[in-house]
């Protein structure tokens, strides 16, 4: 588990990379609870850690972080901000220098990962922006405590879910274990949406500040 950490912390995009670090730095290897007297895992081993580890787990002690450092006084849920991210998924039709036809076409789903689906993500929130791209994957959806910028919650959707069909999810969950009352929630022009505004001052007693999207309405 600690080396998924480290893979993290270090940015490798692969277990490959995380193998070849870990055998050329003893010392983390040691740090991370491995015999360095004995040979470390192999790449398989760590597929198959990752492969079969409970996502529930992952959440549960998520959880008991973020009610730790709240407890601790360093977070809280006065200011937060939600946005996502894509995930790509490790298919050739992500791939740039593919030239196959019809890479994203919907019924195209790529062999190598029957979950993931089709989605869009633009370069930036500006109404003009025309620069976008298609991509197969997933989102990360986060909430965040906006003095800190640490993760309060997270979820993790197919790409072809839109961000703002969530968000009463993620806010639902998270008050669960993490009151947000009289919160100041902030998100970017993709939230929205009246459901939203409705949902954090009727249910949470608190108050939006989202961009308004014209959505090519007067």
């Amino acid at each position: 588990f600690c080396t998924f950490i480290v893979i993290k912390c270090e940015c490798f995009s692969c277990i490959t990379d995380l193998v070849d670090y870990l055998n050329n730095n003893l010392i983390i290897a040691h740090y991370c609870g491995f015999n360095i007297m004995k040979p470390l895992p192999s790449y398989w081993t760590f597929d198959r850690f990752i492969r079969n580890l409970d996502n529930a787990l992952l959440k549960k002690l998520m959880q008991s972080q973020v009610l730790k450092l709240s407890k601790m006084g360093i977070i809280d849920t006065s200011f937060i901000a939600l946005d996502s991210t894509p995930i790509s998924a490790n298919t050739k039709q992500n791939n740039p220098k593919s030239f196959a036809k019809n890479k994203f076409a919907k019924g195209n789903q790529p062999k190598s990962d029957e979950d993931c689906g089709l989605g869009v993500h633009t370069a930036s929130n500006q109404h003009n922006e025309r620069n976008f791209e298609y991509y197969w994957g997933y989102k990360n959806h986060i909430l965040v405590d906006c003095i800190t910028g640490l993760p309060i919650f997270e979820m993790t959707t197919t790409a072809d879910v839109a961000d703002s069909t969530v968000v009463l999810d993620i806010l639902s969950q998270t008050n669960d274990f993490l009151s947000i009352e009289e919160c100041t929630f902030f998100a970017d022009k993709g939230y929205d949406v009246k459901a939203i505004y409705n949902a954090v001052k009727d249910i949470y007693h608190g108050e939006c500040f989202i961009p308004i999207n014209k959505r090519n309405t007067k």
